[in-house]
């Protein structure tokens, strides 16, 4: 028996591949026989990681085929074609509405994994979904299998590494740092922390400033729209970093005072996880998954007010009791992404669909 995972596009460095990775980690360990194939897989990734799809082989009836469903591709039709059991990871697709303005291409890929994660449901035989949003998104698709919810393998132990000295030099200092890390997309709505940041720094505290945290690869115009109304707004406080190195990532999660997400849509928003491990206080709006992935930990915006969220950033940074009340609540949630639970609760599923086989 095999178990081999399959992804359009393995990446260094993301979400879906570092959790990829994790769970093939987690397999071996156990003692099964497993691989990853891509269609893609980045250079930067170690020799051996993953295999190019084309050199998948015939599978039997008893192997078990986990299929990372995350976006449109060519390979969403190809599962259905292939042996052995079907496990459907669903990683959440993007809205279309979202990209219409800013990437044709982007919008047409969203539409066309919506359209194959509807054909995937008359095939899967399982699905993980890694939130209780993605499930009844799955549950909408048309999925009728057994579902379960299991949270993305987040590799804590890298977080441990050393944080770049040159970010740490620039902004250690008596500013504010309001921080937001992830992709600039508009379904992350950074205009939101934008405008919110505007009235925090013009109304409550002018020694502040915004960074920004993410690439902003094949969404150039959404960018540029940010950049302008920042400037519209007399902000000269709001760092876009672009793309940049893990550790100088680290390096601005240590910085953070606070972490401000204003996103409209997630499949599950690792950032919000990160932000709890680093101990920064979290203020969000709850939509999609964002409230099941803070479980009951930060302070939850019922909507995109940007002087209502302004406001609540000041009271956690003010409020002592307050912030420790919120940092006490997210060591707690932060213990159900505990590596070693979600290997076993994952590796528990797998028994099931093997005894199932």
């Amino acid at each position: 028996m095999r178990i081999v995972q399959i992804l359009p596009v393995l990446a260094f460095g993301d979400a879906v591949g570092n959790d990829t990775r994790a769970l093939k980690d987690a397999l071996s360990e156990a003692g099964y026989e497993t691989e990853i194939y891509a269609a893609v897989i980045d250079e930067r990734l170690p020799q051996g990681t993953a295999q190019p799809f084309e050199r998948l082989g015939k599978l039997t009836a008893n192997d078990i085929v986990i299929y990372h469903l995350s976006n449109g591709h060519r390979l969403n039709y190809e599962i259905e074609k292939l042996g052995g059991k079907k496990v459907i990871i669903y990683h959440n697709i993007t809205p279309e509405r979202y990209f219409e303005k800013y990437n044709r291409d982007a919008c047409a890929n969203c539409v066309q994994g919506i359209k194959a994660a509807k054909r995937l449901a008359k095939t899967a035989d399982y699905a993980i979904a890694v939130s209780e949003y993605n499930k009844q998104d799955l549950i909408r698709l048309g999925f009728t299998c057994d579902i379960e919810v299991l949270p993305i393998l987040i590799p804590f132990e890298d977080y441990e590494k050393k944080p770049n000295a040159g970010v740490l030099r620039r902004y250690d200092d008596d500013y504010v740092n309001i921080l937001f890390t992830g992709r600039i997309v508009p379904n992350k709505k950074q205009e939101d922390v934008i405008e919110t940041f505007y009235y925090y720094k013009k109304y409550i505290n002018p020694k502040s400033r915004l960074i920004l945290a993410g690439s902003y690869v094949d969404v150039g115009k959404y960018h540029e729209k940010l950049e302008l109304f920042a400037r519209k707004l007399g902000l000269a406080d709001v760092i876009f970093t672009g793309q940049i190195r893990f550790d100088e990532i680290l390096a601005y999660y240590r910085l953070a005072d606070v972490f401000l997400c204003m996103s409209e849509h997630e499949g599950f928003c690792v950032p919000l996880v990160e932000a709890m491990y680093f101990d920064v206080p979290i203020v969000a709006r709850d939509t999609s998954a964002i409230g099941w992935t803070l479980g009951g930990s930060g302070v939850l915006l019922p909507d995109n007010d940007p002087v209502v969220a302004a406001e609540m950033v000041n009271r956690v940074l003010t409020d002592e009791a307050l912030k420790e009340k919120i940092l006490k609540n997210q060591r707690t949630r932060l213990q159900d992404f505990d590596n070693q639970k979600v290997k076993t609760r994952f590796l528990q599923i797998i028994e099931k669909i093997i005894r199932e086989n």
